[in-house]
């Protein structure tokens, strides 16, 4: 018969086998909010799980585009003639089973009217890689229509590299819409990667002067976006509207300017499903709007970009924004801001959860530089912000469950000295964790609780 102490240890080891973490880890360098341990990794962030399908075509038969045999104009003229013949020479290369199609250098004036409100450019079908020659430009006419695509992508597997997209901005006519006569005419794109378009990569290109966004992305899975450079857009650099599997890295996206919202990446979803996004290594700078804003977007990593706002630049919202219930990890950023937004010099801004304040999974803020900038979080919960430097402006919570605050550093700035009180950390109503914060030199005491709630007497006079 087994002793006492044998079942015990039995009873100890089913309990610890059986037992899931529901609440913080408070202490150490992790923190789980439900998580298991060997989902993070060593600096305590949620690992990357998630892996984007590139394109990889099994038919090698490359195409050289005849501009002679099918009459295509390469001098920026005749869009009707161009875009029919064109599209002729691509279907036809599709039909043969070439996959690698090469357009040859010169300038291609696209566009044909589909409907009162479209305006088509060229259709790139499935297993194909669309290569523009040095030189190449395709560039969609100058129109009346709310929506455009300079490309469309028609099917899976398909490859845009090495070449100049460019809309109408300049001059296109702003027809007001006869339903309420707005202008807004806030649709035209660059490269559209529709829901019926997977595996997708865009690569090596510029993408300027649309009327909307540089690209979109509508309800498609495994789409890449690399070494590009997007600029000169009026509403957007990319807007994911439906997305899941989506690599955003290595690309300048720049000067965004024109109709709201403004930013060089928009997570948008509008009901659809947005996940696994990784936006990694790119460089913003000039965006009216802000660089990344997430309505939307569940397992979103923001990863060593960096962001300016630039000289003459104006932020309406700010670098990066997320709304409530959203997921993301934002980690190792160099964010630089010249002046403030409306939401004053906040690098980094989680919009509010009302009166809801729960949030299904944590935000995490690690390792980011914020030149001239903060951050605040409000109304809503569970954040782990850790090893950050925000040089010149304050860190703040409101309203907040569940803010575990470690090892943070927080500057004055000479040219604030009004933020010197009460504006470092600050907080509101706040429970959670904070150990190892800086201002300055100075080790700082912010008694924070799991329990209760802990707002400054700061706050509460007044400041």
């Amino acid at each position: 018969m087994r002793n006492l102490t044998t079942y015990l240890l039995i009873f100890v080891l089913l309990s610890l086998a059986g037992c899931k973490k529901d609440v913080l880890d408070l202490g150490g360098t992790t923190s789980t909010y439900g998580a298991d341990s060997e989902d993070l990794d060593d600096q305590g962030l949620p690992k990357l799980k998630f892996k984007v399908e590139l394109p990889s075509m099994a038919d090698t038969k490359e195409y050289t585009i005849d501009l002679e045999q099918w009459d295509i104009p390469n001098d920026g003229t005749d869009p009707l003639k161009t875009t029919a013949n064109l599209q002729a020479a691509i279907d036809w290369a599709h039909d043969e089973g070439y996959g690698r199609v090469i357009l040859p250098e010169g300038h291609y004036l696209v566009g044909e009217e589909k409907n009162d409100i479209y305006q088509g450019g060229i259709e790139i079908h499935g297993n194909t890689e669309f290569v523009f020659s040095e030189g190449a430009i395709l560039e969609i006419d100058t129109n009346d229509k709310w929506n455009y695509c300079v490309i469309s992508l028609d099917g899976d597997n398909i490859i845009i590299r090495d070449g100049i997209v460019q809309g109408d901005r300049d001059t296109h006519v702003f027809t007001p819409r006869e339903s309420d006569g707005n202008t807004a005419h806030d649709e035209g794109h660059g490269i559209c990667v529709w829901n019926d378009s997977n595996i997708v990569l865009v690569d090596n290109m510029i993408i300027r002067n649309t009327t909307g966004d540089g690209s979109l992305v509508l309800e498609a899975t495994d789409v890449t976006f690399t070494n590009n450079d997007i600029y000169n857009n009026r509403r957007q650099g990319i807007s994911i509207v439906g997305g899941t599997r989506i690599t955003i890295t290595d690309n300048e996206i720049h000067h965004i300017k024109g109709t709201s919202p403004q930013f060089g990446i928009d997570i948008e979803g509008a009901g659809r499903v947005d996940e696994d996004i990784l936006i990694q290594d790119n460089y913003f700078h000039h965006n009216t709007g802000g660089d990344i804003v997430n309505t939307s977007g569940k397992n979103v990593y923001i990863l060593d970009n960096i962001m300016e706002q630039g000289e003459g630049s104006t932020y309406v919202d700010g670098p990066i924004v997320s709304w409530h219930k959203t997921h993301n990890i934002i980690a190792r950023n160099t964010i630089t801001m010249v002046d403030g937004s409306v939401n004053g010099r906040l690098g980094y801004i989680q919009y509010s959860g009302g009166g809801d304040k729960g949030h299904n999974r944590a935000t995490y803020v690690h390792d980011n530089v914020c030149n001239s900038c903060g951050m605040y979080m409000y109304k809503s919960s569970d954040a782990d912000v850790r090893r950050n430097k925000f040089y010149g402006y304050f860190m703040s919570f409101t309203d907040f469950d569940n803010a575990v605050l470690v090892d943070n550093l927080v500057t004055y700035s000479e040219a604030h000295p009004n933020l010197r009180y009460c504006w470092s950390y600050r907080f509101n109503n706040v429970t959670g964790m904070a150990e190892g914060n800086y201002l300055g030199d100075e080790l700082q005491d912010l008694p924070l609780s799991k329990t209760e709630p802990y707002t400054m007497q700061c706050v509460l006079d007044g400041w």
